[in-house]
């Protein structure tokens, strides 16, 4: 067994016998210290493809949340591959809060969506058993005539109770004032994405300035 594979496995059972107690609720909402660390995990569109660097929304989210935004974002990655490497990245920066968007290559190449649930389950338990803050971004299903956020996205947010962005994808993709291309926002929509998770972020989380 690969010692990748062995260390999901070994946190994933962690993840299996964590108390629900011991997460936050919404009576007791966590407090975004100035000092705390957030992860945007995804593909091409946590990346920034189409548009500079300091122009992707991790990068502008951190301008406007002053806290801290790594930007972990690979281009063309599939969540299979995302699972193996979030473990690593989760261990290095200990974040407060993993800003999860992941699957649209998935889609595109138009893998299994019982697999892509799975892999995306996953890592909110990876993230969960850690005792870090999950925000689900939905991800559209691209090419349909009507962009549409796949249904999975708000059945794990349902499921796990996360905050979810379910909208925002397919809003900027159905404009052409925010995109660079069919399925990536240029910089004027990464601006937009980072405003529509702020405001998550402020709405779930107490964010003192």
């Amino acid at each position: 067994m690969r010692l990748s594979t062995f260390l999901i496995s070994l946190l994933l059972l962690i993840a299996s016998v964590i108390a629900v107690k011991h997460y936050r609720t919404p009576l007791s909402p966590l407090e975004l210290k100035a000092d705390a660390t957030i992860l945007a995990f995804g593909d091409s569109l946590t990346y920034g493809y189409g548009a500079l660097p300091h122009e992707s929304y991790p990068a502008r989210l951190e301008q406007k949340l002053h806290r801290t935004v790594i930007n972990a974002g690979i281009p063309g990655e599939l969540s299979e591959q995302g699972l193996q490497r979030l473990p690593p990245l989760l261990h290095k920066y200990h974040p407060d809060i993993l800003i999860l968007c992941h699957g649209g290559n998935d889609l595109l190449q138009k893998k299994s969506l019982t697999s892509l649930r799975y892999n995306l389950e996953q890592m909110i338990r990876l993230a969960r058993a850690q005792q870090i803050e999950v925000v689900l971004i939905a991800v559209p299903e691209f090419g349909l005539l009507h962009l549409e956020p796949l249904p999975v996205y708000e059945e794990l947010a349902k499921a796990y109770r996360l905050p979810i962005e379910s909208n925002i994808l397919s809003g900027l993709l159905h404009d052409n004032r925010y995109k660079s291309d069919y399925i990536h926002p240029n910089a004027a929509g990464y601006e937009k994405m980072a405003e529509a998770v702020e405001k998550i972020v402020r709405k779930e989380y107490r964010v003192d300035e």
